[in-house]
């Protein structure tokens, strides 16, 4: 036992314990909340950049301090192991956390599948950060918190999500993310796919040639009676595929091309890393127009590890893959080929939660070139313990989530109706965990979870947020025990798919 671990009433966690420079580090559970505990010699430089409260313990000093920012940062310039970095081309995987609760968690199901995967904690989008109330550094922080308590010491990644603008970079900037995923969504041309030739003729006259540093005579000249050959596919640019592929996805490459070179300048000279994600558009990225999105990024200087097509079939939020898995895996198959021949780069997997039918596919096909992206799965993990702990709480969140359903739905891909989840007090007690197994009622709840998060009740007090923390805050073992438990199932067809390959 360490002598941190001997001094006593602070419940010391094991796996937290660090020795360096002649002191100890700890995280410490007392009465009272969470603790950072710093145990070295009277006058150390070690205790320069902490806050916290001092007092001398057999001639050495105890510094107890808040899981403040101030401690977070200077933690992690302090234990390299917590400072995010960027992850390259491993398997990887993102674990959203929008109550800043779940990181133990997901640590312990990282390390109880084994194997390979470059784990990112710290990930959260603009839209999930406005929602829940939670900065970029409180992300980061609290990521960080969890990190240190469960010993994580095999790196990290950090995600800042789905961002839209360059002012969306400049706020992540600061708190340190590495990951910085760009969603040039909003300037995505959805009617190119019904689109008439004419149309689309007149359309790609439009586009912002400037930006893309290049004209329609040398774009049709690059691709137009072009084949491309993909491991055995064969892609073919006629006049039409092009203008497609060109009115659709050319703003948005321009977008992108746009948001990487301010980040570049902007990060000036920092470990970091891109990813494009077009996911979140109404109709799928055939495999031309992910070729074009490739090329056209490529040949404006644009590097990036990770992209996320929109796949075939549909990614809703919380549930397993709606559609047709030989369809999908042959369609899946082109565009990991396309990833490895045009970068190599990952594919991503967005809105991947949850969707265990197609991780052994992804895996297999991309030989390990994956990232998967979950984040809503954390939180629906949080309202599972709740369900055990405080079934009367849980009913009356499940009841404010199919109010505000209709309403909160618009920006999100699902399809639960109403009429199909089961009522809130047609259920036993001990059924309410159960409920979250229900389709219906996991998007429910899923996409609600901002509205959950920031209620208020008249008079202007939390009217679920403080009981919700406050369970899980006093009931830490039984939300990360949820947690491991849920992730294996998501992690285990990476490692094992990565075995059976090498």
């Amino acid at each position: 036992m360490s002598t941190l671990q001997g001094l006593r009433n602070l419940n010391i966690l094991p796996r937290s314990i660090v020795a360096i420079e002649g002191a100890e580090i700890g995280f410490a559970q007392i009465e009272g909340g969470p603790r950072l505990a710093i145990l070295g010699p009277a006058g150390s430089s070690l205790f320069d950049d902490f806050e916290g409260e001092y007092s001398e313990q057999a001639g050495r000093t105890l510094l107890l301090g808040l899981t403040s920012p101030r401690n977070a940062a200077a933690l992690r310039a302090l234990l390299p192991w917590l400072k995010p970095r960027a992850l390259g081309l491993r398997t990887s995987a993102g674990l959203g956390d929008r109550l800043g609760l779940a990181t133990p968690g997901h640590v312990r199901a990282v390390r109880a599948a084994g194997g390979n995967i470059a784990p990112i904690f710290a990930q959260q989008s603009i839209r999930e950060m406005a929602r829940t109330a939670r900065p970029p550094r409180q992300v980061m922080d609290d990521a960080t918190w969890g990190i240190f308590q469960e010993g994580w010491r095999e790196g990290v990644g950090a995600d800042a999500d789905h961002l839209k603008t360059t002012s969306d970079i400049d706020v992540c900037l600061p708190a340190g993310f590495t990951f910085f995923t760009v969603d040039p969504g909003e300037h995505v041309d959805h009617a190119a796919d019904s689109a008439t030739l004419p149309d689309l003729q007149a359309s790609l006259e439009k586009l912002p040639w400037r930006d893309l540093n290049d004209r329609p005579k040398l774009l049709m000249k690059r691709y137009r009676n072009r084949s491309f050959e993909v491991e055995g596919a064969r892609i073919h640019f006629d006049e039409e595929t092009i203008l497609r592929a060109a009115v659709k996805y050319g703003r948005a490459v321009a977008h992108v091309a746009a948001m990487c070179r301010h980040l570049i300048q902007a990060i000036a000279g920092r470990d970091c890393e891109l990813e494009v994600s077009v996911d979140e558009t109404e109709t799928p990225t055939t495999h031309a127009e992910h070729i074009y999105i490739a090329q056209e990024l490529k040949r404006l200087g644009v590097q990036w590890v990770s992209l996320a097509p929109r796949y075939i079939g549909r990614f809703e939020k919380g549930v397993d893959y709606i559609g047709d898995l030989a369809a999908f895996e042959a369609d899946f198959a082109v565009h990991a080929g396309i990833a490895r021949q045009f970068g190599p780069y990952k594919l991503s997997l967005h809105s991947g939660s949850d969707k265990f039918s197609i991780y052994p596919i992804a895996m297999r096909q991309t030989r390990g070139l994956i990232h998967l992206k979950t984040a809503g799965t954390s939180y629906l993990e949080a309202l599972h313990t709740i369900a055990s702990l405080d079934p009367e709480l849980f009913r009356e969140i499940y009841t404010f989530a199919r109010e505000r359903y209709e309403t909160d739905r618009a920006s999100y891909h699902v399809s639960a109706r109403l009429e199909r989840a089961p009522l809130p007090h047609d259920m036993a007690d001990a059924d309410l965990p159960a409920l979250l197994q229900q389709f219906d009622a996991r998007e429910i709840l899923h996409v609600t979870f901002g509205s959950v998060l920031t209620a208020r009740t008249e008079d202007g007090r939390w009217r679920f947020y403080d009981r919700l923390i406050g369970h899980l805050r006093a009931n830490p073992e039984a939300y990360a025990a949820n947690l491991e438990a849920h992730f294996l199932r998501h992690l285990r067809p990476f490692v094992e798919g990565r075995s059976r390959s090498a």
